[in-house]
């Protein structure tokens, strides 16, 4: 018989399998009620049940429906494994006599009853079916049957598959070929399908036993090892909104309890503790049994983040914290420490990111996005398994995984596939491989298992066992990591648009991240001197809705319209009530606040340095008008102003009528801007030609500054995800001439509006300079009424450097600034945090930002990404106004002498004046916390320790790249200090006293410390 004959025969079989497996033993009849709200079983069974006859056509969008019915087990299936295939037209989580039974979605099509059935016995079935969404139509109810299963043919036709893509995936020419087709023609020759049904248990016990001695084959001594991790991924919101993705870990968890229950050796990961907190919320029952299974080591709750974010838009402190309550959650709930971060699909991973890994108590790294890169890569990257160094030294083991075809059952073809197509051919004989169903939850089915029970050492495929990730990891450092190293940020090359896209889901983080970091600040120094109670719970509560928020497919802007839509209410949300914290903190350290009749204000400075601003106060009390004043703070402190005394009146006095007596300290026409530093000139849109440095006398410039530069953003494919490398060849005219006007020029500062048409949007920007300043900044509201449009603005500077610096967590990274290599190329668009710069020398321009991430630098150009507009998956992305600011600053003395970072902190972070007074003391008006006598070296971060012991806790971090040693003064009685890990939970060292609640510190390039101070009592 010619193959191709013989194999026709075999993939009939296979196409025809599931009319000969399953046996239909009786229809369930359901009743049904519509209910768009969540709602227990229990709740649910007591609802308003009426008929609903197949073919019908059910809810609506986002909407819910309740089906009700039962089985009773007939005399003739007796013994039998019993299935039932639900037809309800969507997703759905089904109980079977009260109890969360499985989950009927795309990978598993019939829940199973019993293995042995038991005449008369009932099943009382209830399901809770998904209306869907963006779709095209009403889900419809099809026939509900059950089925008996021929188990003897469904373990005959495994076997026949597993040999078939085996044979398959061999070259023709091997003996398990020929050996395998010679199985296959007795197979043609001796079964005889023409049998009844009770007498092809016959037929596949015949089979089988012909095919026995073939799976019986085991492989040679130097055969690879797949160690498989059983997973579902879970997207927590995209193309659903969260409300859906209750359900989904109901559905995935009992569908994954199901397999545990029948399959012994079966071990199933599942990250995200987020999604176990739903689970414990809302399915007490279910989550019980999760509970059962991770103690007996069966399920492995392992990820190492609350959820899995995005890791390039997120602070340096957010990462820390998706550790601290994802690690403490697992720590709390299960008694399980993690030890792995797995980011399966993330859009390119933090150079700083090891080191966060390494002191949060995270040893490996596991993810599979690199390789999934469409059509955009042009380097795709180098290694499988390799050493992964960060920014600072730190390093951890990585291994990326491969998707393979998607979707992936877990099969000969698929183990095949994963061994053959890893990046590394040699020094690498494992590799970790996923499986079960993911991306809207699913996981393994009982195929999936089945066919690995064959494969475990089967001749031809790899060998494989299924493990948690943490067996893999372990095994591979035992036998020698390869020798493959890779060192600084893991550059994504596709999905850039997602720094820019959903423009509000960045703002919302950006002020979200730092009013979190304000109102620790300010209830740790209440709390410590006795004023407040330190806001744990509210402070733990709104943490962890940021982080939700930080999912690597809702912060990356990149989910459906109503994804987006809740996401910015609970951001409006999360910024009331976080201010509201502040409020509270701050009235507290200035006695109630609320008034201000006696004129007098504390002003409040959370960075880490004594800083000059100007804080706009009422003249006197009760009138709106106010005045400018420049005050002088302290660092992480306050100081209390006065304006109702004789001497602050005649402040105002003074600045009352120094506008007709003295020259301006900033000037300001038209189309001009001048301080003592700058002089910054414009032309008729608002573009400057000349930024003009009167200390060095010359010129920034090569071109123009600030000139908006918009382009056609129509990508090839993932329409909110991308950015096309082509799109600079379709730039839009934007050729009608600003409107400008000074609206203020004073001591102080001065600022020139502008007011422009932008093709079909609005831009309104107020332009200010201060005096001394060598910062512009720009405060932009665009009314945005585009659609597949990018917005950028971009700055020609005369500054030549191969390299340009860009701010990520806790440091910068260097990029190219040319694309003379594949790799340079693809990273045609970067992110970036507060700040970047083009240093040449001792020269520097920088670009400031209060809420943008995307940009690029190409040769001499800075060009900060503002807005995008792509159509899908959310059609009115980025419609409607926003409000930014962005910044240039300049400087001539080098970039260790450079006050870029100090500046791009002042713009996030203005002073805040409160009325009352923040004096202790009447000879005392300031407070200062904590301070540091080094400008590179950060302290970002004091908070209460989470012990609840009162002790408090800086992060600290190098932020230039140079090793650094400094000293650190508390501004509160101390009895010691000592470093930690970020989990504040293992002491690193102890710190020695330099002097009285001082300490000294070293710190080598780009470290972050976490230091822990015990109150003297």
């Amino acid at each position: 018989m010619h193959a191709r004959e013989r194999l026709f025969h075999i993939e009939k079989w296979l196409r025809e399998k599931d009319r000969l497996i399953y046996r239909p033993i009786g229809q369930v009849a359901l009743r049904y009620y519509e209910a768009n709200e969540w709602m227990s079983c229990e709740t649910a069974i007591a609802g308003p049940f009426g008929p609903i006859e197949p073919g019908t056509k059910w809810g609506e969008k986002w909407g819910y429906a309740w089906f009700r019915g039962s089985f009773t087990v007939p005399l003739e299936a007796a013994g039998e494994r019993i299935s039932l295939k639900l037809a309800f037209g969507a997703e759905s989580t089904v109980y079977v006599n009260g109890k969360l039974a499985g989950a009927i979605d795309l990978q598993h099509d019939s829940i199973t009853v019993t293995t042995s059935g038991v005449p008369g016995d009932v099943y009382e079935i209830v399901a809770e079916a998904y209306g869907g969404h963006d779709r095209g139509g009403q889900p419809e109810l099809g026939r509900s049957v059950a089925h008996v299963v021929n188990e003897e043919l469904y373990q005959f036709f495994i076997d026949l598959n597993v040999l078939y893509q085996l044979r398959n995936g061999l070259a023709p020419s091997e003996l398990r070929v020929a050996e395998i087709d010679r199985g296959f023609s007795r197979l043609i020759a001796e079964l005889d399908w023409s049998v009844s049904d009770p007498k092809l248990r016959g037929v596949a016990l015949q089979g089988r036993a012909i095919l026995n001695p073939l799976l019986a084959c085991v492989n040679g001594s130097t055969a690879p090892k797949l160690f498989m991790m059983g997973q579902s991924h879970l997207d927590i919101a995209w193309l659903w909104p969260i409300e859906e993705t209750k359900r989904k870990i109901a559905r995935t968890m009992s569908n994954q309890l199901a397999l545990l229950d029948q399959y012994p050796e079966y071990r199933y990961t599942q990250s995200q503790p987020y999604l176990f907190d739903l689970a414990k919320r809302l399915y007490p029952e279910l989550y019980a049994r999760i509970k059962k299974y991770v103690a007996e080591g069966r399920i492995i709750p392992e990820g190492g983040m609350w959820v899995e974010p995005d890791t390039n838009v997120p602070s340096g402190e957010s990462m820390v914290r998706q550790f601290l309550y994802g690690k403490r959650f697992f720590r709390e709930e299960f008694g399980v420490d993690n030890e792995m971060l797995w980011l399966p699909d993330v859009f390119g991973y933090s150079g700083n990111l090891p080191q966060i890994m390494r002191k949060s108590g995270i040893k490996y790294f596991a993810s599979v996005k690199m390789f999934q890169t469409y059509d955009n890569v042009a380097d795709p990257f180098p290694y499988n398994t390799f050493t992964w160094e960060g920014i600072d030294g730190s390093s951890v083991p990585v291994h990326l995984l491969d998707y393979g075809p998607f979707p992936n059952p877990t099969d000969v073809s698929y183990a095949q596939f994963q061994w053959n197509e890893r990046i590394q051919k040699d020094g690498i004989s494992t590799r970790l491989v996923q499986f079960g169903y993911g991306d809207g939850g699913g996981g393994a089915n009982r195929d999936d298992l089945e066919f690995l029970r064959r494969m475990g050492d089967l001749e031809g495929v790899p060998r494989t066992v299924i493990s948690s990730p943490i067996d893999y990891f372990e095994d591979q450092v035992a036998r020698g990591m390869p020798d493959a190293h890779y060192a600084g940020e893991l550059y994504y090359p596709a999905h850039r648009g997602t720094l820019t896209s959903q423009a509000k889901m960045k703002t919302g983080n950006r002020k979200t991240e730092l009013l979190l970091r304000e109102v620790e600040l300010w209830s740790t120094i209440a709390s410590l001197q006795g004023k407040l109670a330190y806001p744990k719970e509210a402070l733990d509560d709104a943490w962890r809705t940021l982080l939700l928020l930080q999912f690597h497919d809702i912060l990356p802007g990149t989910s459906i319209t109503r994804v987006h839509v809740e996401a910015e209410r609970e951001y409006e949300r999360l910024l009331a009530e976080v201010g509201r914290l502040r409020s509270e903190a701050q009235a507290a350290l200035t006695g109630g606040g609320g008034s201000a009749e006696d004129g007098t204000y504390t002003v409040f400075n959370s960075l880490p340095w004594e800083r000059t601003a100007i804080v706009q106060l009422p003249t006197k009390a009760g009138e709106k008008a106010s005045v400018p004043v420049r005050v002088q703070l302290p660092s992480m402190g306050y100081v209390t102003v006065s304006i109702a005394g004789d001497e602050a009146e005649a402040e105002v006095a003074v600045t009352a009528t120094a506008a007709m007596a003295v020259p301006y300290a900033v000037h300001a026409t038209p189309s001009s801007l001048e301080n003592d530093k700058l002089a910054v000139r414009f032309n008729e849109y608002g573009e400057i030609f000349s930024l003009f440095d009167k200390e060095s006398n010359s010129e920034w410039l090569q071109g123009t500054g600030n000139r908006f530069l918009m382009y056609r953003d129509q990508t090839s494919n993932y329409d909110a995800w991308e950015i096309d490398r082509r799109y600079a060849s379709s730039r839009i005219d934007l050729s009608e001439p600003a409107r400008m006007t000074v609206v203020a020029e004073q001591p102080h500062y001065a600022t020139l509006r502008v007011e422009r048409v932008l093709n079909r949007s609005v831009l309104i920007q107020e332009i200010r300079l201060e005096a001394g300043s060598r910062t512009v900044e720009f405060h932009t509201r665009i009314d945005w009424k585009e659609k597949h449009k990018l917005l950028k603005v971009g700055f020609e500077t005369n500054l030549r450097s191969r390299e340009a610096l860009h701010e990520i967590q806790f440091g910068y990274v260097k990029r190219p600034t040319h694309l003379s290599r594949p790799h340079d190329a693809d990273r045609f668009e970067v992110n970036q945090h507060k700040w970047s710069s083009l240093v040449e020398g001792d020269r520097c321009f920088s670009l400031l930002n209060d809420c943008k991430y995307g940009l690029n630098v190409l040769g001499q150009s800075m060009n900060l990404t503002l807005l995008r507009s792509p159509t899908y998956p959310d059609d009115r992305a980025d419609e409607g106004v926003h409000e930014f600011v962005y910044a240039l600053h300049v400087w001539n003395d080098g970039f260790m002498g450079n006050p870029v970072i100090r500046k791009a902190y002042e713009l996030n972070c203005p002073v805040v004046a409160v009325p009352g007074s923040g004096s202790r003391f009447a000879d005392q008006p300031a407070f200062e916390l904590i301070k540091c006598d080094r400008d590179n070296v950060i302290i970002d971060t004091v908070k209460l320790a989470e012990d609840g012991s009162g002790d408090i806790v800086a992060r600290l971090y190098e932020a230039k790249g140079a090793s650094t040693r400094c000293a650190i003064v508390c501004g509160f009685e101390t009895d010691r200090a000592g470093e930690t890990d970020m989990m504040e939970q293992a002491e690193l060292a102890d710190i020695s006293a330099s002097g009285s609640n001082a300490y000294s510190l070293s710190f080598t390039p780009f470290e972050v410390k976490t230091i822990r101070f015990s109150l003297r009592n």
